[in-house]
């Protein structure tokens, strides 16, 4: 059963690599152009040779003179030196052709894989390591291209040399070609046993890989954690078994797959020895010349290479669709449902949002937000607070519809979320999360991120407004200074603050700010409040907030526990009430 699967599952991968091949049907055809070319002038050289020995017997014999041997000679030998250089050019063309080929079809499948990352549902990565998607988009497409370039180079020159050999053995001598042909299926025998045996394994290996890449990834961004907690030994003591696991499915898979050269090298021997021996005695019968068994002898050879080579591409085929299975398991996956054909863009938003009955979970099997009831008018400021797990992150979530509700429904403005299209949805919140995203390049390129046309002084007032203004000159080039990955060496509190200018300077109809101020000191916090409430004044503002202190000043807080709204109300009354909100009040602000 899993070797049909496997069967199955080449076809299937290899099948999709024709599609990515087809566009290039024009450098195709070129390339097996030259490399029929290549090989016919291949084959054309030992009869030359043939010829050149024929003539030298001659000579020896007494029956061609000095002047005739020479005249000859210089003949051939000038023929030789133009097919040598006409080969020489087509097997250039060829490779120039296949180079194309591979490398366009890299590009394509590259692109096609990160497009579909960037089109993928949140649920997918969440469940599945990024360090594993990151080898199969990086990794495993450049083991899929060696493995194609190299297919493509000797699998056409391959096939062509051994059916060209045939033909050119035929027209010689039946007789020697037919044992030839007689022992040539213990070879196809060998190199396709080995192959069944060696896909399942590069598999295997390319997956353990992709499992050690997303251990290394996920190290490297969590080092500080690692040595704090004194984890290192442990870390390590993971890399070790991952990387034992990879020794081995390697060596299994590279074992296997370097039994081919030898196999079919002893094959080859026994073609050589055959060749030999028919042909000697065929010299002695009068029905060959010494040229011609040497024609013959060089055509064994030629015969037999091919198949060593093609026996190599098939080790590496494998390896490539293995690598291939993995990139088009990810191009292959489910993404975003598409917007409805007749959604709608939201425009000249007022900012009334409204849950009715909304029920969600990540998993169906636990229950998250079950019938959840919220009604919020324009320009509202809505604080969402409740212990760990309550679902106050799912809410953002739901509203951004970074995740479809699984019952009940959101609107904006009176229009289901699931109506209205994605990015003119997402493009009416400004958002401004606990875990901060920065990119590589300059702290102005970081800021204009929602706002691409904004001038200088634009994001010089928005700066201003986020208290970010004054560090950011300290920056060796001010707003052109380059910052690494993930902001580099800046502080968590400055991330945070380029996050929250990123909004200020778009300034969208409405806000989402989850624990926005979280990594920032208790003195900046304050002005930015101050700032955060110029902002929302007539914006309709969902604010997620551990520390209490910050959302005194909200219109409505809703209080979570165990995904339902157990109280709601504003600070005031809330504290009158002396429920669940007050204890939580009370314990942060608890007099001793």
């Amino acid at each position: 059963m899993k070797t049909q699967t496997t069967k199955i599952n080449q076809k299937e991968t290899l099948g999709k690599v024709l599609t990515y091949i087809r566009p290039h049907g024009f450098l195709l055809i070129l390339t097996i152009v030259m490399a029929l070319l290549s090989v016919l002038l291949t084959l054309y050289l030992p009869i030359l040779t043939g010829d050149a020995v024929d003539i030298i017997a001659e000579f020896v014999t007494g029956e061609a003179d000095n002047s005739f041997l020479w005249g000859e000679i210089r003949h051939i030998l000038a023929a030789m030196a133009v097919i040598i250089a006409a080969t020489a050019a087509t097997q250039w063309i060829m490779n120039i052709c296949n180079n194309k080929i591979v490398y366009n079809i890299t590009q394509d499948v590259r692109k096609k894989a990160f497009r579909k990352i960037e089109a993928l549902p949140l649920k997918y990565l969440d469940v599945h390591s990024h360090g594993d998607i990151v080898s199969r988009v990086v990794a495993d497409v450049d083991q899929f291209a060696d493995g194609l370039l190299i297919g493509f180079t000797q699998l056409f020159t391959g096939v062509v040399t051994i059916l060209g050999t045939l033909i050119f053995m035929l027209s010689v001598d039946i007789k020697i070609t037919a044992v030839v042909v007689i022992i040539t299926p213990v070879s196809l025998f060998v190199a396709s046993f080995i192959a069944k045996k060696t896909f399942s394994m590069f598999k295997l290996q390319s997956e353990t890989r992709g499992e050690q890449t997303a251990l290394i990834n996920e190290m490297i961004g969590n080092q500080k954690v690692v040595q704090a907690f004194n984890r290192e030994d442990e870390v390590l003591k993971t890399f070790e078994e991952i990387n034992e696991r990879l020794e081995k499915c390697s060596l299994r898979a590279i074992f296997f797959s370097s039994l081919t050269n030898p196999c079919t090298r002893f094959v080859n021997s026994l073609v050589y020895m055959g060749v030999g021996l028919t042909g000697a005695f065929s010299v002695l019968g009068g029905g060959l010349s010494v040229g011609q068994l040497t024609v013959f002898l060089s055509y064994a050879n030629q015969y037999t290479k091919p198949f060593n080579e093609i026996s190599g591409v098939i080790t590496e085929l494998q390896n490539a669709l293995a690598c291939a299975d993995r990139i088009f398991e990810l191009i292959d996956e489910k993404v975003v449902e598409a917007d409805e054909a007749d959604a709608v863009e939201l425009k000249d938003i007022e900012g009334r949002v409204k849950l009715e009955n909304v029920a969600f979970s990540y998993v169906p099997e636990k229950k998250l937000i079950e019938n959840l009831n919220l009604q919020v008018n324009p320009g509202q400021r809505i604080a969402i607070v409740g212990p760990t797990g309550c679902g106050k992150t799912t809410i953002i979530n739901l509203l951004m519809r970074f995740y479809d509700v699984n019952k009940g429904s959101i609107s904006v403005d009176g229009k289901d979320i699931r109506d209205i299209t994605r990015k003119s949805l997402r493009g009416s919140y400004g958002m401004v999360l606990q875990d901060t995203w920065l990119k590589r390049g300059t702290v102005k390129d970081n800021i204009v991120v929602g706002k691409p046309d904004a001038t200088e002084e634009e994001v010089i007032a928005a700066a201003k407004a986020s208290h970010a203004h004054s560090f950011i000159k300290r920056l060796p080039d001010g707003y052109n200074t380059v910052i690494g990955e993930d902001g580099g060496s800046l502080s968590g509190g400055q991330k945070q603050l380029l996050c929250i200018t990123r909004v200020m300077l778009s300034l969208p109809p409405m806000l989402i700010l989850d624990e926005a101020t979280s990594s920032i000191d208790t003195r900046t916090e304050i002005k930015i409040q101050q700032a955060f409430a110029a902002m929302m004044e007539g914006r309709t503002s969902f604010i997620v907030a551990h520390r209490l202190s910050t959302i005194k000043s909200a219109d409505v807080i809703l209080v979570m526990k165990d995904g339902n709204i157990i109280e709601q109300g504003n600070h005031v009354q809330l504290l009158e009430k002396g429920g669940f909100y007050a204890q939580l009040y009370n314990s942060q602000f608890a007099v001793t």
